[in-house]
C-alpha cells in the first residue's frame, strides 16, 4: 500500500477564491478574500488535492465578518469531484465559523458558495447562441479589466426586453438562470419562444460583471464598485459596465426589464419591485403584481409571501437599476431573487437550490411574460 498523497488546497483559477492560514493533518484553517479594494466578501471557491477516502475538516475562520453573516446558518457549500454536478456538502456554522467536512471519493474536489459559473462557460455559451438562427450578438463596451460586455438579442416584436444577471458576481445561479432562458427562448420547437420573439426584442447580457466573476468577487467590480448602485450616474472611471448598458437601453428603449440576482440568507425564491420610485403608475404596479402573482401560480419554486421590504412613496433608491429603470422608462421593471441555501417550501436536501432549479425557473418566467407581454 503506497503512502498518503499530501493534502493541497489552491485557488489560483477563474473565480477561485480561499486563502489556506494553516494545515493540521486533514484539517485546513482558511480564509475568505475580500473583493478588491472592498470590504465585501463571502463567495469562495477552491480545490482540494490529494483526499480520496480520507475525512477532511475544512474551516473558513473570517465567515463571522462576511458581507451576509446571516446567509450561514441553514446553509450548506456546494461540493463536486467531476465539476459537473454539484452537491451539498456538510456544513456548520458557529461561533463565527463555516466548518466543512467532506469525504472525497477521488483525489480531485471542488467546493464553492454555489455552483460556478465560470467566465470560460460563460464565453461557450455566448459563442453556442450567437450562432444560433436569429440571434444578433454585439459587445456593449469593455470593462475595466478590458473583459466584452456581451449582449445578446433575440426576436423581431416591438416590445423591448431587457433581461440582465451578475452584477454582483458571486450570485453565479444568475447566470444559470440566464443559460436556461437562452435555450429556451432560441428552441425554434418551443411555441412559447416563438410567441414571445415575435412579439418582443430580447436584449441579454448574461453576465453583467466579468471583472468580478474572474476576480473571484461576491459584489463588486475589478474597482470594489458594487454596480447595482450605479444606475442614477454610471462612470467609465468606476462603472462602465452599467455606463454601456443604460446607454444600450437608452437607444432601445425598455418595456420590460428582469436584474437576476441572488440572496444570501433568504431561504426562498422571490422578488422585488419598484414601489416608492418617484414617478410610478398604477398601471406599472398591476402589471408588475400580475407578473408576480402569475409566476407564483406557475411554479411551485416561487413565492410571494417572503422578501423584501417594500419603499414608502418617494423613497425608492434610485441607483437600483430596477427603481432607475422603472422610473426612467416608465416599464414594468424587477429584480428576481434566488436563494443560495434552498427554497425551504420544497426543499432538496442532496441538491438544495441548483443550476438545474435556476434553468427551469428561467423557462417558467418567460412563460408568465408570455402571458401578459402584449399588455406591457
Amino acid at each position: 500500500m503506497g503512502a498518503k498523497l499530501a493534502l493541497g488546497i489552491s485557488a489560483a483559477f477563474d473565480s477561485g477564491n480561499i486563502i489556506v492560514v494553516g494545515q493540521e493533518g486533514d484539517r485546513f484553517d482558511l480564509e475568505i478574500a475580500r473583493d478588491h479594494e472592498s470590504d465585501f466578501y463571502q463567495w469562495f471557491h477552491f480545490r482540494l488535492t490529494g483526499a480520496a477516502g480520507r475525512d477532511v475538516t475544512l474551516r473558513i475562520l473570517n465567515a463571522g465578518g462576511a458581507a451576509y453573516p446571516g446567509g450561514w446558518p441553514g446553509y450548506h457549500a456546494r461540493v463536486s469531484e467531476d465539476r459537473q454536478h454539484w452537491h451539498q456538502a456538510e456544513t456548520g456554522y458557529a461561533d463565527g465559523v463555516l466548518t466543512i467536512r467532506h469525504r472525497p471519493a477521488t483525489n480531485n474536489a471542488w467546493f464553492a458558495y454555489f455552483a460556478p459559473y465560470s467566465m470560460e462557460r460563460h464565453h461557450d455559451l455566448v459563442a453556442r447562441m450567437a450562432v444560433r438562427p436569429g440571434v444578433r450578438h454585439r459587445s456593449l463596451g469593455q470593462t475595466l479589466d478590458g473583459q466584452e460586455l456581451d449582449c445578446l438579442t433575440v426576436g423581431t416584436g416591438a416590445k423591448q426586453v431587457w433581461l440582465y444577471a451578475r452584477q454582483h458576481p458571486g450570485e453565479t445561479m444568475a447566470e444559470w438562470w440566464m443559460e436556461g432562458a437562452l435555450e429556451r427562448l432560441t428552441d425554434d420547437q418551443d411555441s412559447v419562444a416563438r410567441a414571445l420573439r415575435a412579439a418582443a426584442t430580447f436584449h441579454i447580457v448574461p453576465n453583467m460583471n466579468p471583472d468580478g466573476s474572474r476576480r473571484g468577487h461576491l459584489r463588486t467590480n475589478a474597482v470594489g464598485v458594487n454596480l447595482n448602485r450605479e444606475w442614477h450616474e454610471p462612470s467609465a472611471e468606476r462603472s462602465p459596465e452599467v455606463l454601456h448598458t443604460l446607454a444600450a437601453m437608452q437607444e432601445s428603449g425598455v418595456d420590460f426589464a428582469m436584474d437576476v440576482h441572488g440572496d444570501e440568507a433568504i431561504p426562498h425564491v422571490f422578488i422585488a419591485g419598484f414601489e416608492g420610485i418617484p414617478a410610478w403608475t398604477d398601471r406599472q404596479g398591476e402589471l408588475y403584481h400580475r407578473f408576480r402573482d402569475t409566476l407564483a401560480r406557475r411554479t411551485p419554486d416561487f413565492q410571494t409571501a417572503r422578501g423584501y421590504d417594500v419603499a414608502a412613496p418617494g423613497k425608492a433608491n434610485l441607483s437600483m437599476s430596477t427603481n432607475q429603470l422603472a422610473n426612467r422608462f416608465g416599464c414594468v421593471a424587477m429584480t428576481l431573487e434566488m436563494p443560495f441555501k434552498d427554497n425551504d417550501d420544497l426543499p432538496d436536501p442532496a441538491y438544495g437550490w441548483s443550476p438545474a432549479r435556476s434553468k427551469q425557473l428561467a423557462a417558467d418566467c418567460l412563460a408568465t411574460l408570455n402571458e401578459m407581454i402584449g399588455d406591457i
